[in-house]
């Protein structure tokens, strides 16, 4: 055991997890040392960070030196440089760039000479670091904005949250180049791969959060989705992760967003590249759920001349305001040229529109054709009308794809009793796991190991693996994608499985105190939560590969 760092929001609470914490060390023979204790402080220097309230730093002891190192002779050298500056590489924005003159040195079967771009780029990090930078710590209560840009040679990303002083800060930097392959990529794929990966590196703060994730991007396409054109797999994987987050994708200049743009480019490619940025191509509007396009509102502002509902609204929000009191009338309000009910647009009754609004989400590739309460859900996020759920749910009964490739799933028999959940349990403290194999193969892989949070919240998580795959790579998995994002599990429930029922699986499980149940023989209902993941996978996978199908 090294270090332990216990913290609280307050002296009372802190109080308390510490006598908790001296219980548990004097249980099983534990010892501290005095000397090397602190106790009641409000900074603290941890895993080579200074922490203080509401920011972390780097630790100075660990820059000493720093000023005086001198430019190194040999690949080794430039090894040990890069090495020990990686790991603060996060309170450096374009760090990406900075580095790129040195990292071309460390190819292989090159000469090494330290040139004058070298020496630029040694002096530029030198400098950056002694300049001690801070990062304010990321508050999941409060909105978080992303500046996202990408370059011909790297991709570059700030998120921020606004202060008490109310400026936004930085919480972390993201600079990350690009392969031989990715500089291929035309430039909204550029654009969106700079989404993706500050998404995909900051998602345990992003992920499920309470407000709308904003992100600033210098390329207007990825705003306006007018033109529909057919996904390559990239886009579509792509579009399956953005579709788990909030977003709300604003376009602003790219003076505007200088930092994310500093962190993807460099001074020097200025003069060499083209902005690419100038490029007029359309991003693939089938990327991202709709919320309501240009076109749509437009249509919207049309038809409300004529409808007889809005004219009864308007006629009193225009002549006789809003009310003292909260009354009907109070749910409705005038923006532009659009009506609001309850914050949503109200759409007019036109039989043609509100297809089209419901089509929109419901066909909608990273949505998967969702039933009928789910399709209610999404539209009204946005919209309303009268009669809106009956239309829905007449749309969906009607829908081919559904019809083609969905499951009946209504019960021929009594079923089972369900596995119970433990009340006040942590996320996938009680998990179910199975496989979903003999898939077309994608980037090697042909089958997705599922794992459903039986316990509290239902969550799922999806890993892409093989189905040659052994005992050995599903723990490695599990150790990935589960263990270390949620902890070890006590209880895991899995079907017969020759990789789950195996010896080496049910010592792991043993020596981790981690209780495995396995399904019924020859009736794999036993875990019918499992199975409608499963169910509820495929049929998503279907439609969203109906047109590929031979």
């Amino acid at each position: 055991m090294d270090d332990i760092l216990l913290f609280s929001k307050d002296q009372t609470e802190h109080r308390e997890r510490m006598e908790r914490l001296m219980h548990h060390l004097k249980k099983h023979d534990l010892f501290l040392k005095p000397e090397k204790c602190e106790f009641d402080v409000t900074e603290v220097i941890f895993l080579g960070m200074v922490i203080r309230p509401s920011y972390i730093a780097m630790d100075p002891v660990k820059l000493a030196g720093i000023a005086d190192w001198e430019p190194p002779q040999t690949v080794k050298g430039v090894c040990a440089f890069l090495g020990f500056r990686n790991f603060y590489r996060k309170f450096i924005g374009k760090y990406a760039h900075l580095t790129r003159p040195l990292n071309d040195l460390l190819q292989k079967n090159r000469k090494f000479k330290w040139t004058k771009q070298c020496q630029i780029a040694f002096d530029l990090l030198k400098a950056k670091f002694l300049s001690e930078p801070i990062l304010i710590m990321p508050d999941v209560d409060r909105p978080f904005v992303i500046e996202a840009d990408a370059s011909k040679w790297a991709t570059g990303a700030v998120l921020r949250q606004k202060g008490t002083d109310g400026e936004w800060h930085p919480c972390r930097y993201l600079s990350k180049s690009l392969s031989p392959m990715e500089r291929n990529y035309e430039i909204y794929d550029r654009e969106l791969l700079a989404i993706y990966r500050a998404l995909m590196e900051w998602c345990h703060y992003l992920m499920g959060g309470k407000f709308k994730i904003v992100i600033l991007s210098d390329h207007k396409n990825l705003t306006y989705f007018q033109t529909a054109q057919k996904l390559n797999r990239r886009q579509a994987r792509w579009s399956l992760f953005l579709s788990e987050f909030d977003l709300g994708l604003v376009h602003v200049p790219g003076k505007s967003i200088t930092q994310a743009d500093a962190l993807s480019r460099q001074s020097n490619e200025q003069d060499d590249i083209n902005n690419d940025n100038e490029d007029i191509i359309v991003l693939p509007d089938r990327l991202f759920i709709k919320r309501i396009d240009l076109g749509m509102k437009e249509d919207i502002a049309e038809r409300l001349g004529p409808d007889d509902f809005h004219k009864s609204a308007l006629e009193q929000l225009l002549h006789q305001g809003m009310p003292p009191i909260k009354s009907a009338l109070s749910d409705w309000k005038l923006e532009g040229d659009l009506l609001f009910f309850q914050d949503q647009v109200y759409v007019p009754n036109d039989t043609d529109l509100h297809r089209r609004i419901v089509q929109s989400i419901h066909e909608t590739p990273g949505v998967g054709h969702p039933g009928q309460w789910n399709t209610v859900e999404q539209v009204q996020r946005d919209f309303w009308w009268p009669g809106m759920a009956k239309f829905i749910r007449s749309f969906v009964d009607g829908c081919v794809v559904c019809q083609q490739l969905k499951i009946n799933t209504h019960p021929t028999r009594t079923p089972i009793q369900p596995t119970q959940a433990t009340p006040n349990s942590f996320p996938f403290q009680i998990c179910t796991m199975d496989l979903i194999t003999d898939l077309s193969e994608c980037d090697g892989m042909d089958s997705i190991l599922v794992v459903v949070d039986h316990s509290s919240t239902k969550g799922v998580i999806f890993t892409p693996c093989t189905k040659t795959m052994d005992t050995t790579k599903i723990a490695e998995l599990l150790i990935q994608h589960l263990y270390k994002r949620f902890g070890l599990p006590d209880h895991i429930i899995s079907d017969r499985d020759p990789r789950f029922a195996t010896e080496v699986f049910q010592e792991i499980g043993k020596q981790l105190s981690i209780k495995h149940s396995m399904s019924t023989v020859f009736h794999s209902q036993t875990d019918r939560e499992m199975e409608q993941v499963n169910q509820e996978v495929e049929v998503y996978l279907r439609a969203f590969c109906s047109k590929e199908q031979t």
